[in-house]
C-alpha cells in the first residue's frame, strides 16, 4: 500500500517536470477520438504517398469490357457453401436489359479468381521516382477486379480514389503552410508595431475578407495561362486558396499580440538588447503555439473542402490530375447519382478525412492546457 502511494507521488511529480509539449502530447492520447482521427489521416496519407503501389492498376487504364460497373463483391464463401481463406471474385459477364437496353455486369460463377498480395502488375514509378510493378493486392486477371467499380470510361475508381487523395490531402497541407506564415508574419506586424501598420494591414484583412469567394477564385482561376501544366495549376490554386485563407489567423496573432506585448517578459527581452523581430519569433509566437497549432490542424479540412469544391465547380483542378473534386465531376448529376451511386465514393473520403482532422483538432484543444 505505501509502495503503491509513492509510485503515485513520484508519477504525479513526474508530470510536474514533463516539458509542455510532453503534457500535451500525455493528455492527447487520452482523447479517444483525437487518437481515432489521427490513426484514420496516418492511415490516409500513407496510402495517398505511395498509392501506385496500393493501387490495382494504372489510374488511366481503361477497360472496354468493364464500363460504369458497379463494385466488385469479395467473397469467401463460394455458391456451394465451401469456405476459402483466401478471398476470391468471380469472372463477369455482360448482360443488357430488354426494356431500357441499359448494360449491366453480373457474376460468373463458373470463373473463381483468387486474390493475391504483393503481385506483379501494372508498371509504376512510386512518387514519380522509383521504377516498380508490385501491387498490395489484386488479380492476376485484368477487368475482373474494381474494389469500388469503374466510371463512364472504364477506369478503375478504387486505384484513381488513391492517387487523388495524395492530392486533395497535400493541398491542404502545402495551403496551410502559406497561411500559418503570412497569418503570423501580418498578424505580428499588426499587434506588435500598432499604428499605420495595424491600419494598413487590418485595411487590407477586411478587404480580402468582404470578397465573395466563388467570383473571385473563378476570376483568379481564368487568369491562369492555358500552357500551364496540371502541376503549375495545382501550385497556383494552393497559392490562391493560402492568400485568402490567412486573414482569420492574422487577426487572432493581432489579438494575440495586443494582449502580450506590454508582458513583463517582453520588456525584460527588449532590455536586454533582443530585436522585435527575435521578439516575437522566440517570446511571442511560442507563448501561445499550442493555440497556432490547433488552428492549423482546424484550417486543413477547410483548405480541402475549398479544393474539392474548386474543382468539383470545373475552376479548380482539371484533368488530367485527378484529385477529390475532379473525381466528384463524374457525379453532378441526379441521373448519375441514381443509376451509379458509387460515383458518389470520393465524396465519402472527404467526409472522413475532414472528420479526422477536426477530431485531431478538438484533441489538441483539450491537450493545449494538459492542467485542466
Amino acid at each position: 500500500m505505501v509502495w503503491r502511494k509513492k509510485k503515485a507521488a513520484v508519477s504525479k511529480e513526474d508530470i510536474y517536470m514533463e516539458t509542455q509539449w510532453q503534457l500535451v502530447w500525455r493528455k492527447f492520447k487520452k482523447h479517444k477520438l483525437a487518437m481515432l482521427g489521427a490513426t484514420i489521416l496516418l492511415i490516409l496519407y500513407m496510402v495517398g504517398i505511395f498509392s501506385e503501389f496500393f493501387a490495382t492498376q494504372d489510374i488511366a487504364k481503361r477497360s472496354t469490357t468493364a464500363i460504369s460497373m458497379a463494385p466488385t463483391k469479395i467473397h469467401f464463401v463460394d455458391e456451394e457453401g465451401d469456405f476459402s481463406l483466401i478471398p476470391f471474385v468471380y469472372g463477369l459477364k455482360q448482360e443488357e436489359d430488354p426494356v431500357t437496353w441499359r448494360k449491366y455486369y453480373t457474376e460468373d460463377t463458373s470463373r473463381k479468381i483468387q486474390l493475391r498480395f504483393f503481385y506483379k502488375g501494372d508498371s509504376y514509378k512510386l512518387l514519380g521516382l522509383i521504377p516498380g510493378d508490385i501491387h498490395f493486392f489484386g488479380t492476376p486477371e485484368p477487368d475482373v477486379f474494381f474494389p469500388f467499380g469503374t466510371d463512364a470510361s472504364g477506369r478503375c475508381l478504387y486505384s484513381r480514389v488513391l492517387s487523388a487523395l495524395r492530392i486533395s490531402l497535400t493541398t491542404g497541407l502545402v495551403g496551410v503552410f502559406f497561411t500559418f506564415i503570412l497569418g503570423c508574419i501580418f498578424g505580428g506586424i499588426s499587434g506588435f508595431y500598432g499604428g499605420i501598420a495595424d491600419t494598413i494591414i487590418q485595411r487590407i484583412i477586411e478587404f480580402l475578407m468582404s470578397m465573395p469567394s466563388i467570383p473571385l477564385w473563378m476570376a483568379l482561376a481564368a487568369a491562369f495561362p492555358s500552357t500551364w501544366s496540371s502541376l503549375q495549376t495545382y501550385f497556383a490554386i494552393t497559392i490562391i486558396l493560402s492568400l485568402i485563407g490567412w486573414t482569420a489567423l492574422a487577426r487572432v496573432v493581432r489579438g494575440k499580440l495586443l494582449e502580450l506585448r506590454n508582458e513583463d517578459f517582453v520588456t525584460a527581452a527588449r532590455v536586454s538588447g533582443a530585436t522585435d523581430g527575435y521578439i516575437i519569433r522566440k517570446h511571442l509566437l511560442p507563448s501561445f503555439s499550442s493555440y497556432l497549432i490547433v488552428n492549423v490542424t482546424l484550417a486543413i479540412p477547410t483548405m480541402i473542402l475549398s479544393e474539392t469544391s474548386l474543382s468539383f465547380l470545373g475552376i479548380g483542378l482539371t484533368p488530367p490530375i485527378v484529385s477529390l473534386g475532379v473525381l466528384l465531376q463524374d457525379a453532378q448529376s441526379i441521373n448519375t447519382i441514381s443509376m451509379y451511386p458509387w460515383m458518389m465514393i470520393p465524396g465519402l473520403f472527404v467526409v472522413i478525412a475532414v472528420l479526422a482532422f477536426n477530431f485531431v483538432g478538438d484533441g489538441l484543444r483539450d491537450a493545449a492546457d494538459p492542467y485542466k
